[in-house]
């Protein structure tokens, strides 16, 4: 018998795999564990469980791309594919083609994985739900251009609302590329100036409805800059679209009756508020003049004006009283001044010599005794009426006319 090296004797065992047909096409039933995902690669790594082994199991990329929900560890599933051995180590494993959850359908799995995910993003919180436009001037409608429910939404629309101008975004709504289709119409809508948009389609198949349960579509609803109606299907429908948007309609119909007033009723609001603005407006004037009347009553008890005539003649009074005393106090001044003018001219010079008498001057100095004299001095007679001078010719005794 031959010596075998390692490699030769691991490709013969690789060999011998791929000849079994029992090995060619397996279905291994197991729970999910050590599960890891390259994202270089793109390939998934795992083992598959039960109570007593293990298998180490690999899907690539071109595989693992097809599934319809993430592999998560402790996740029970059938998978199928063909055992192989890894020649590098020398160790078998399950080549995985396809996997499917066990005991749930992959696609009730992956929407649940996609509403939990949703959920902790915060898509679904009541807290960010936005209330419509009481009166929206611009109404966009996303949905297919040739679909029923847009016919019936757009009658209802003009029936109730006829002020609202209402645009279509057209979107394919069912098939590959829908949800794509629908995100990109809500953006536009979004972008576009609308109030409030309605986005929806007339009843179908889960399967014909399944793009308004894609995550496009969610974040398009969560990123919209006006509030979203969604009317998917009938009212027993129910998809992740509805449970992002602001507000769920049971149906198109219904969400064009939700979205807009009705003209009657709103006819009905507006004569109630002008009713109420009258009885304002006439309360506020029955208050204002209520206010006027006490104000002027008030202005007549105080009177015044009159109070201002009494103070005017109480000042004319005052001063015809300053007038007087002022009169009096001039008078007696006067009179003061003339008693005291007449004892002033009774003690004159001036009045002394219009009685005869005479001022004798020598020099500057009024000759007052005249043993002050010498003869020949100049001396400067003062009369009542000018004046003379004279010279000392001799110096009389006192009380007597004879010359020294």
């Amino acid at each position: 018998m031959p010596i075998l090296s390692v490699s030769q004797l691991n490709r013969y065992v690789a060999s011998v795999f791929r000849e079994d047909s029992h090995l060619r096409t397996v279905f291994v039933r197991g729970e999910i564990s050590n599960y890891v995902r390259n994202l270089r690669s793109g390939h998934c790594y795992f083992s598959v469980k039960d109570e007593e082994a293990a298998v180490k199991a690999v899907m690539f990329r071109t595989n693992a791309d097809r599934l319809r929900f993430v592999p998560e560890n402790g996740m029970h599933v059938i998978l199928q594919g063909s055992v192989t051995l890894y020649e590098r180590d020398g160790s078998y494993q399950i080549n995985v083609t396809d996997l499917q959850p066990d005991g749930i359908g992959a696609q009730a799995l992956a929407l649940q994985q996609r509403r939990e995910k949703l959920a902790k993003l915060g898509y679904f919180a009541p807290e960010r739900k936005r209330p419509l436009p009481a009166l929206p001037e611009k109404i966009g409608i996303v949905t297919s251009q040739n679909a029923a429910a847009l016919q019936d939404m757009l009658r209802i629309l003009g029936r109730r609302y006829p002020l609202g101008k209402v645009k279509v975004y057209p979107a394919m709504v069912q098939g590959e590329g829908a949800p794509e289709s629908i995100a990109a119409a809500l953006r536009l809508a979004g972008a576009d100036g609308c109030d409030v948009i309605l986005m929806g389609r007339g009843g179908g198949s889960n399967e014909d409805l399944s793009a308004f349960q894609a995550e496009a579509v969610a974040e398009a609803v969560f990123q919209s800059p006006v509030p979203v109606v969604s009317a998917v299907g009938h009212e027993t429908d129910h998809c992740i679209a509805d449970e992002v948007a602001d507000l769920r309609a049971p149906t198109p119909s219904a969400a064009a009756e939700l979205a807009v007033p009705e003209m009657p009723a709103l006819y009905s609001v507006l004569r109630s508020h002008e009713t109420a603005l009258k009885n304002a407006f006439l309360s506020q004037i029955q208050a204002k003049s209520s206010a006027l009347e006490s104000l002027t009553h008030k202005l007549a008890v105080q009177a015044p004006m009159q109070r201002i005539e009494i103070q005017c003649g109480q000042l004319s009074a005052l001063c015809g009283r300053l007038r007087n005393a002022a009169e009096k106090c001039i008078a007696e001044a006067e009179y003061r001044f003339a008693v005291t003018a007449g004892r002033l001219e009774t003690v004159s010079p001036l009045a002394s010599l219009a009685r005869g008498y005479a001022l004798v001057y020598h020099g500057d100095a009024l000759v007052r005794q005249a043993d002050s004299l010498h003869p020949d001095d100049v001396l400067h007679i003062q009369l009542a009426e000018g004046a003379v001078q004279a010279k000392v010719t001799g110096i009389l005794p006192q009380n007597t006319g004879e010359t020294s």
